[in-house]
C-alpha cells in the first residue's frame, strides 16, 4: 500500500510533502499539468512577494476570523525568510514591508525546492488529474490510464477555482460530497467591471499612483490600473472583500493635502476655470484626471479630488482572480486539517475557507497550512509506515 499521497503540486502541496519526507514517510506527489506549481511560477514573473515582514498580531489580522494563527504562529514571514534563504535564495524587505528574493523571481526557488525534495526521496508524477473517491481509494486520469491509489495518508492541495489555466479549477469541490462542507467560490483580490465611456480609451494600461482608496471606515493607500474591462491591479484588490460585500469605493487622489490647503489652492485659482483645467491644477495626473472626468461631472471640484465616488458592474469573474474566497470549511477538519468524516484525508492551501489579501499573505499562508497539514499527515500513527 502507498504510504503518503499529496495531491497537488503547488506551494502548500510541496510544503506538505517535504513534512512528510522529513518524517520518514515514503511520498508520491500527483499534479494534474504538465509541470508542478503553475500558479506560483505565474505569480513569481513580476517579482515574488514571499511574506510582509510584520509583526504577528496586524499580520494575522488580514485572514480574517479563519482559524489560522497557531499555522502562521508556527510559519509566518520570519521562518518563510528562513526557509527561502535555505533554498540558497537571498530575500530583501522593500520600503512597504513585502519581501521578495534577490532574484525577484520564483523559478529559482522552485527548483532549488524541487532538487532537495528528490533528494529527500519525494517521487512526483504529474499529468495525473484526480477524478475523486473511488471504491474505497482515490482515482485518478493518467497517461497510463486511469489508476486507483490507497494511501495510509492523503493530503489534498488542489487549490480554490481561479486560474483553472494553471491547474487551479475548483473541480475537486464536486467530489467532497455532503459529508464535506464546502463553502461555494467567490472570486477575491479581483477586478471590478466598469462600462467605460469612450474617452476612457487613451488611457486603458496606464497606473493610477499615490491615491487613497476608501470603502467603509477602511482608507488604503495603493496604486491600481486602468484597463479595457474595469480597474485591477494590488489597490483595488486590497479593498475587492469590502467592494465585493457591498461597500462603495471612493478615491482621494490628493491623500497627503489638507482640506485648509485645497481650499487655498483653489481660491488663488481664476473664476472662470473649467472643472478640468482646476483638478489638473491641483496636480493630478492625467490617468487620475479621466477618473474624475468619468465619475465626477457635475460634482464639485473637492470631491471629485479628495472623495470621487467610482461606479462599478461588480467583481470581474471568478476564473480572472488572483484567490478565492469558499473552499472547505473548517468546521469540518479537526485543529489538524483532517477532514473529520474521511480519516487519514487532510487539507491545506486554497482549498480551505480563508482569504487574504495580496501582499505576501496569500503565500505564507498556503506554505503555513502545507506544513501544518504534512506535519500532522506524517505524525498519524494509526496509519503509519
Amino acid at each position: 500500500m502507498l504510504d503518503a499521497l499529496v495531491i497537488g503540486a503547488g506551494p502548500a502541496g510541496l510544503m506538505a510533502a517535504e513534512e512528510l519526507a522529513k518524517a520518514g514517510r515514503r511520498v508520491l506527489v500527483v499534479d494534474a499539468k504538465p509541470s508542478p506549481a503553475r500558479k506560483f511560477l505565474m505569480a513569481g514573473k513580476s517579482g515574488l512577494n514571499l511574506t510582509k515582514d510584520q509583526v504577528f498580531a496586524p499580520f494575522v489580522a488580514h485572514y480574517g476570523a479563519a482559524p489560522l494563527a497557531p499555522m502562521l504562529r508556527d510559519f509566518g514571514p520570519s521562518q518563510v525568510m528562513d526557509w527561502c534563504r535555505g533554498l540558497g535564495q537571498e530575500v530583501f524587505t522593500g520600503t512597504t514591508g513585502r519581501v521578495f528574493p534577490r532574484a525577484m523571481k520564483a523559478s529559482p526557488l522552485l527548483r532549488a525546492w524541487l532538487t532537495r525534495l528528490g533528494a529527500a526521496g519525494v517521487e512526483l508524477r504529474t499529468r495525473w488529474r484526480w477524478t475523486g473517491f473511488v471504491d474505497g481509494g482515490l482515482g485518478f486520469d493518467t497517461p497510463e490510464g486511469p489508476q486507483v491509489l490507497m494511501p495510509q495518508v492523503t493530503v489534498l492541495a488542489l487549490g480554490g477555482a481561479s486560474w483553472a489555466r494553471l491547474g487551479s479549477d475548483g473541480a475537486w469541490a464536486a467530489w467532497m460530497g455532503p459529508q464535506v462542507a464546502v463553502a461555494p467560490f467567490g472570486p477575491a483580490n479581483m477586478g471590478f467591471s466598469v462600462a467605460w465611456s469612450a474617452h476612457m480609451s487613451p488611457f486603458f494600461g496606464q497606473p493610477v499612483k499615490g491615491a487613497a482608496l476608501c470603502v467603509g471606515r477602511r482608507r488604503e493607500l495603493g496604486e491600481f490600473v486602468i484597463s479595457a474591462r474595469g480597474l485591477e491591479g494590488g489597490g483595488i484588490y486590497s479593498v475587492s472583500r469590502e467592494m465585493r460585500e457591498g461597500a462603495a469605493l471612493t478615491l482621494d487622489f490628493l491623500p497627503d493635502m489638507t482640506d485648509r490647503k485645497l481650499a487655498e489652492r483653489l481660491d488663488k485659482m481664476k473664476p472662470g476655470e473649467t472643472f478640468a483645467n482646476r483638478l489638473r491644477k491641483l496636480g493630478l495626473s492625467p490617468a487620475a484626471l479621466a477618473l474624475a472626468l468619468e465619475f465626477g461631472r457635475g460634482l464639485p471640484v473637492v470631491q471629485a479630488a479628495k472623495a470621487l465616488p467610482v461606479r462599478h458592474q461588480g467583481p470581474r469573474p471568478l476564473d480572472e482572480a488572483i484567490s478565492v474566497s469558499g473552499g472547505i470549511s473548517f468546521a469540518a477538519m479537526t485543529p489538524d486539517l483532517e477532514l473529520t468524516r474521511l480519516p487519514g484525508v487532510f487539507a491545506c492551501g486554497e482549498m480551505l475557507d480563508w482569504q487574504a489579501p495580496t501582499g505576501g499573505y496569500l503565500l505564507t499562508g498556503c506554505l503555513a497550512t502545507g506544513l501544518w497539514a504534512g506535519r500532522a499527515a506524517a505524525a498519524d500513527e494509526s496509519r503509519g509506515q
